[in-house]
């Protein structure tokens, strides 16, 4: 009750209350970037940009305190006062040399940001952001199939991808005019297709979905234009409103994000994100300020049933400029032939905390498919520039996960944001779970399942939330050399193993990845990537798989830009 009265607040806040809002003195150098007379809308920065690693390590050195680790993407102008919030301490500490040039090379990208937000009227800006191309060449069979068997590439905006060479060419854009901005993300994907299951196959998703068995279709190849974001969106305050597709990510962890995550591809929604830290009298007293962000949009992909939608509610908390925590609810809810789409139907599915019977599941009046989340990250004493301990859980049907952890799943995670004597080095390491030490979790048809809702946490297929999928376990670790703010060399592994009641004869994968990042430069980027890949997956094919990746992406930075002064 208390989640559901909070995030019902922080939705209805007024806007003029919003606009009002002071800053308080839970941080030292909580200030405002002095605007002028207008107000200033702002593009999102793409999830998979340098900017947030950089950003993060920041944070865990303890000079960034205002960002919300829990709720990504931030917007170009919220990191500008990120940084300007910093500057006081670069300015007034004295630093370490590491941590200057990373902030300066992050105060220089968004130098431009800086110069038009301080402007005494509304002026047009819009720039091509970047161009890129990636070839990726797979060697031996990968696994393509996240709700039933697994991935090999995660966190790819639900791009295709087969035996053999797969490409992708793109852009990023934006455009900004006093309170409104405008993003898109645009790209041609190429995939080669591949043969249909097998019987024995197809028999087994029928069980393991309980859904009528597919036909023997081919993965056709793919060969198409795709906008991965493309949003149109308003400042109302510190309120940002957008319509369109956006990126999202709600969750502490680097590998994955159970409540939603890039795994897929981006949906259209309508969104209302608090783009920048609110104060709330009383509340922030105990809880510091807070950021929410609500979304309703669309599925696609389904079969049982079809053309399902999905909201989400997230409210997230920083008592302390160590300490943040966030709660979330996402719902499956309507669809053809079961719930039609109603005001009355979103209302339900949102003021619904409760279980209900089969009679109500089954009708009309289903409030859907219900998923809650709780995360937290903190910056551990005695070891505060050091170490951050964090942890994203989700629960199906249930409050909280906190008030049910033996039906939830946990993604927790460290950060050593360096390593002694080598400042430039740091580790990470996540492990995850979805299989559930309970009866209820068998057969796969618990967690991102749901007896109405067959292929419920999906878009086009791929799993929304983590890559981890339906009753399974895995972990992931990286470590990354910091060559530059903009250049890495990293290492990382990754195991992922699903439980055999679910997939018969269960699965295994063990990944070996590395990845170079490199500029060339100043505006042209090199990204090359490579992993080796052992499976098991019995029902598959027999004995123990290989496949073998390698990517090459060339991205040109070219920021030509139209401004009007």
């Amino acid at each position: 009750m208390l989640t559901r009265a909070i995030l019902l607040v922080c939705a209805l806040v007024p806007i003029a209350a919003a606009q009002k809002a002071a800053p308080d003195d839970t941080f030292e150098h909580w200030k405002r970037l002095p605007f002028g007379t207008t107000a200033t809308g702002s593009a999102y920065v793409p999830l998979d940009s340098w900017i947030y690693p950089e950003i993060q390590r920041l944070i865990a050195w303890g000079y960034i305190d205002s960002a919300y680790l829990g709720m990504r993407p931030w917007t170009r102008l919220s990191i500008v006062r990120m940084l300007q919030r910093a500057e006081e301490r670069f300015e007034s500490e004295r630093t370490d040399p590491e941590a200057q040039k990373t902030f300066r090379a992050l105060r220089k990208e968004f130098e431009p940001d800086y110069f038009e937000a301080t402007r005494d009227r509304p002026a047009f800006h819009a720039e091509v952001s970047s161009l890129y191309e990636r070839t990726l060449g797979i060697a031996g069979p990968p696994i393509n199939d996240s709700f039933h068997f697994g991935q090999t590439l995660v966190d790819d905006y639900g791009r295709p991808y087969q035996q053999g060479l797969n490409q992708i060419a793109g852009f990023t854009a934006r455009a900004e005019y006093g309170p409104f901005s405008f993003s898109v993300r645009g790209e041609y994907q190429y995939a080669p297709g591949r043969e249909p299951y097998s019987l024995t196959v197809r028999q087994a998703i029928s069980v393991m979905d309980t859904n009528p068995l597919l036909p023997p279709t081919p993965v056709a190849r793919q060969n198409s234009f795709q906008l991965l974001d493309a949003n149109f969106a308003v400042d109302l305050g510190g309120n940002q409103l957008s319509i369109g597709k956006s990126e999202t990510w709600w969750g502490p962890g680097e590998g994955g994000s159970l409540a939603y995550s890039d795994n897929a591809e981006p949906i259209n929604m309508l969104r209302l994100n608090r783009v920048e830290p609110l104060v709330i009298p009383l509340v922030s007293k105990l809880l510091g300020p807070v950021r929410y962000d609500l979304f309703i949009g669309s599925l696609q992909g389904h079969t049982s049933p079809h053309g399902p939608w999905i909201q989400g509610q997230k409210i997230s908390f920083k008592p302390s400029p160590n300490f943040e925590f966030g709660v979330s609810r996402t719902i499956i809810f309507a669809g053809e032939g079961h719930v039609p789409l109603t005001f009355g139907s979103f209302w339900n599915s949102f003021s619904s905390f409760s279980n209900v019977p089969a009679s109500v599941k089954f009708s009309r009046n289903d409030p859907g498919a219900r998923y809650s989340s709780f995360d937290f990250s903190y910056r551990l004493p005695f070891l505060r520039n050091w170490l951050t301990l964090y942890t994203d859980a989700l629960a199906h049907d249930d409050v909280s996960p906190l008030s049910a952890p033996r039906r939830a799943a946990f993604r927790p995670g460290i950060y050593l944001s360096h390593v002694p004597h080598f400042p430039r080095l740091d580790f990470r390491a996540e492990a995850v779970y979805t299989d559930f030490p309970t009866s209820r979790s068998n057969a796969g048809q618990f967690f991102f399942y749901e007896t109405a809702y067959h292929d419920a946490y999906t878009n086009k297929q791929f799993v929304l939330g983590d890559w981890v999928g339906r009753e399974s376990k895995g972990g992931q670790a990286w470590l990354t050399y910091h060559l530059s703010p903009q250049e890495t060399i990293q290492f990382s592994y990754r195991n992922a193993k699903a439980a055999s009641d679910f997939v018969p004869g269960g699965t295994t994968q063990n990944d070996i990845s590395a990845r170079i990042v490199h500029r060339l430069h100043e505006d042209i980027e090199l990204n090359t990537f490579a992993q080796m890949e052992f499976w098991k997956a019995p029902i598959l094919a027999q004995g123990l798989q290989k496949d073998f990746s390698i990517g090459l992406q060339l991205t040109y930075f070219p920021k030509w830009s139209w401004s009007s002064h």
